[in-house]
């Protein structure tokens, strides 16, 4: 661990230019750059609540405002852990040229999504003024300043699932493909547009052991409900987010000397 610190400090500024790189990349030839990150989500979000508030009769109150907090934080789950699942393989010819900490390529790619996700924000913070202008009572307190928190969780939970993918993603490329058939089944099993008490009782146990369900629920409480998250929530949190960073850094370090043989 000492060791990872150690490179991780060494390499800061490599990390800060390969996340500037994304940043750029990603934005390079558009009109709007990084208003999409604001826009995107508003865009999705109005054609959702029309579907889900008006269609499927959903009864949740400022529906917007909650479809949006777990709209914006599973996308940036999906962005994050699908473009670091590439990371290797998209910078084989730099792995093979100079010796550079192999996971900083998955990180830096996490890492540029979660500056997508802070920019996203805004579009919560749009959706809820125009919620009070229209005369709905929004609950609105202090602990919306705890809102750091829960991204904190997610960033971390990404990392951990970005390091897992980006190895095996290597060594079996067809990974890439089923992943993304598997991020739209395990949307469907976290509620970002459907309230959990739909959920027949003999299916909630789906729904309980999805670490997605946690994170969201602890996003939409700070900022959603205006009530602070239990002790339990915090450690349930803390113990996921534990768990697959020291799987993700485990199984990338026992991985990570096969890679210059498959990329």
């Amino acid at each position: 661990m000492n060791r990872f610190l150690a490179n991780f400090l060494k390499y800061k500024d490599l990390l800060y230019e390969l996340v500037l790189r994304d940043i750029k990349i990603k934005y390079r030839r558009s009109i709007l750059g990084m208003f999409w990150s604001l826009l995107n989500p508003l865009l999705m979000m109005i054609v959702l609540t029309i579907v889900f508030s008006h269609l499927f009769r959903f009864d949740i109150k400022n529906y917007p405002i909650y479809l949006l907090t777990g709209q914006i934080m599973f996308a940036f789950f999906s962005e994050s852990t699908s473009s670091a699942m590439r990371a290797i393989i998209d910078n084989a010819s730099l792995i093979k040229k100079v010796y550079i900490p192999k996971y900083i390529f998955p990180v830096s790619k996490v890492l540029s999504s979660f500056f997508n996700l802070i920019f996203s924000l805004l579009a919560i913070v749009l959706v809820t003024i125009g919620m009070v202008v229209l005369g709905n009572n929004v609950n609105l307190t202090w602990t919306f300043l705890l809102f750091p928190i829960p991204l904190i969780f997610i960033l971390i939970f990404s990392i951990g699932i970005g390091l897992i993918l980006s190895c095996y993603a290597v060594f079996f490329r067809d990974l890439i493909h089923l992943y993304s058939v598997g991020l739209t089944a395990w949307m469907y099993l976290t509620p970002i547009f459907y309230p959990v008490s739909i959920i027949p009782q003999k299916y909630l146990i789906l729904i309980k052991l999805n670490p997605m369900y946690y994170f969201i629920e602890y996003f939409r409480k700070v900022t959603f409900y205006g009530t602070l998250p239990t002790l339990k929530e915090t450690l349930i949190c803390i113990l996921v987010d534990i768990i697959f960073l020291v799987i993700g850094l485990l199984v990338f370090y026992r991985k990570q000397n096969k890679f210059i043989l498959y990329v």
